[in-house]
């Protein structure tokens, strides 16, 4: 509808995408179809546009063409992995350098440590869940409010 004038828009798809475009993106990179479509759903509950790659290849060409403003990105990728992600990213055009946030299974400080060094400043373990993706989108500045202070104290 026009607001306007009450009418049908002519172009109601243009509509659709328009709005959808203005929301953030986030893009999720893990291997796993299930853990994809599960922080999909999440991220897109959370208000915010969803895309995946299965792998780092795909996930540094979806960032070329689509300027994702925040990405989580599975530290055990196969053949191309995480850190080769974080090579690429760094090489993308400022304007479409996503915010990085590892998703590791084990608590390892030395490989957010080396993750840290190569553009993820953010991390969270699996398995993960919704608070936990808000609470890293909002820390971010993704999504509107704060984030607590333990969790601004983990990623320092």
């Amino acid at each position: 509808m026009d607001a306007k004038n009450g009418r049908a828009s002519p172009h109601p798809q243009q509509v659709d995408i328009e709005i959808m475009s203005a929301k953030p993106c986030c893009l999720i990179v893990d291997d796993s179809d299930v853990i994809r479509e599960i922080a999909e759903r999440i991220v897109i509950d959370l208000g915010l546009n969803a895309g995946q790659a299965e792998n780092a290849a795909e996930a540094v060409d979806y960032c070329r063409e689509h300027a994702p403003e925040a990405v989580l990105l599975d530290w055990d990728l196969p053949s191309m992995g995480a850190l080769d992600f974080l090579r690429g990213a760094a090489e993308l055009a400022p304007e479409n350098k996503p915010e990085i946030i590892l998703c590791a299974t084990e608590n390892d400080p030395e490989q957010f440590t080396l993750a840290k060094a190569a553009g993820a400043a953010y991390h969270i373990l699996k398995p993960f869940d919704k608070p936990m993706i808000e609470e890293k989108l909002r820390e971010i500045g993704l999504l509107g409010g704060e984030a607590s202070p333990q969790h601004k104290a983990a990623n320092e």
